[in-house]
């Protein structure tokens, strides 16, 4: 079975997270963007495993959907074309800060559980250790090695993996605060860790050029933190549709798991160095002939992914190793539409044309990557000029640094205001 899983977001009890985030919201988003299992985020607090237990119901072993009586009234008002079922799997995203050796240690990472018993007995467990009360992504004191043998002795299915492992503040291999390698992070653990996320700011190619990964599944994920946000990234798998099935996919790398769904990395908040205070963007050379200092203020600048990974690198490009899952760069819809509209993706006019095409051909991910682009150009031919180039990777792209999302561009000045697609536009 096909099936589209987004395995990282929040709930609204996260800081900085949408008050949408709810199961119902989120159950009737994952139909309109086309997404089969999603992580419910943030079952640590006690307030949303609450609320998880009391409306979603299991569905096949280890995911849940939600009970009749909240599903059909959001199915009633889902527009046909997108309608499908929505699984929910139990996770969560852990923020661990510690000293390790010289350094303190700030590291994210994605937890899975396969029953609510197992994610119950594993809440017991943090709840001795620190505050799950306050935040739906609980900052913890603990060892990364400690989180994952947690997470072992809650259940034998449960699974640890490193969340954007490339941010500089806050992951496993970060420039600010992690660790060279895995081995370092998780000591004699490290074989129970079989994947890691890439994040919005390195893509699987960019993974390759590290050999000691060729035996690690490259997994990416939305991150989201309100519910339109969704599958900005995600994963494909052709496989069993339960908690087993898709982790199984994802370890044994026998070609279940077929390819994940990416930002254009350079679209990522991080992907080169740079100084957001003094808007200064650095590539990794220029970085280094500076001495990684801001050339405007002289304070370091933040290191970004593409530096940290030519730094750890132990090739300059890679094949695709054996097994590795392979990719495509998308661009989300209301992004495009609202670079072909010259308006933000937030206005209401994006929003009226996405629902429009949505209620035409389907869910947003079928309108990305598979509607035929004929169809398109009938219902509005600069939409489809468009999806056309992204499909192509024919982008322009000022890449994002320190926190900063990078700006894509998909349409030229002369594409926007040609006479003849104007009166398109206008017809």
């Amino acid at each position: 079975m096909r099936i589209v899983a987004d395995l990282h977001i929040h709930s609204y009890l996260s800081r900085a997270c949408s008050p949408q985030l709810r199961p119902a919201r989120l159950y009737e988003w994952c139909q309109l963007k086309g997404i089969t299992a999603l992580s419910t985020g943030d079952f640590t607090h006690p307030a949303w495993f609450a609320e998880l237990r009391g409306t979603l119901v299991e569905a096949e072993a280890g995911l849940f959907t939600l009970k009749p009586e909240i599903a059909k009234p959001v199915d009633d008002a889902v527009f046909p074309s997108c309608r499908a079922p929505v699984r929910f799997v139990l996770g969560v995203e852990i923020s661990c800060i510690y000293k390790k050796g010289p350094r303190v240690r700030k590291v994210h990472h994605l937890v899975f559980m396969p029953s609510f018993e197992a994610a119950g007995r594993f809440n017991a467990d943090l709840a001795k250790i620190g505050n799950i009360r306050s935040d739906g992504r609980p900052i913890l004191g603990l060892d990364s090695r400690n989180l994952l043998e947690l997470v072992l002795k809650a259940d034998p299915q449960a699974v640890l993996i490193p969340a954007h492992a490339w941010t500089p503040h806050f992951a496993v291999f970060g420039s600010e605060s992690g660790f060279d390698s895995l081995e370092e992070c998780f000591e004699d653990l490290t074989p129970h860790i079989f994947a890691i996320e890439t994040g919005l700011s390195s893509d699987p190619a960019m993974n390759w050029r590290l050999s000691k990964l060729d035996g690690i599944t490259l997994i990416s994920n939305s991150d989201a933190h309100s519910p339109e946000k969704l599958a900005r990234e995600a994963n494909l798998f052709d496989t069993e549709l339960s908690y087993a099935g898709i982790f199984d996919a994802i370890k044994s790398r026998d070609g279940r798991f077929l390819k994940t769904l990416e930002f254009f990395p350079e679209e990522g908040k991080y992907h080169v160095d740079g100084h957001r205070k003094c808007r200064t963007r650095l590539d990794p050379k220029e970085t280094l002939r500076r001495n990684g200092l801001c050339p405007v203020c002289g304070k370091p600048v933040t290191i970004g992914v593409l530096h940290r990974v030519e730094r750890l690198a132990d090739r300059p490009e890679a094949n695709q190793p054996a097994g590795a899952a392979d990719y495509e760069n998308l661009i989300p819809l209301k992004e495009v539409l609202g670079e072909v509209l010259r308006v933000g993706p937030a206005s209401v006019r994006v929003d009226a044309l996405y629902r429009r095409l949505l209620e035409s051909f389907g869910n947003e991910l079928f309108v990305l990557r598979e509607l035929p682009l004929a169809r398109l150009e009938k219902e509005h031919p600069l939409v489809a000029l468009a999806v056309d180039r992204m499909r192509r990777g024919k982008v322009r792209i000022d890449p994002g640094y320190d926190g900063e999302y990078g700006t894509i561009s998909l349409l030229s000045e002369e594409d926007l205001t040609s006479k003849r697609q104007l009166a398109l536009f206008d017809a």
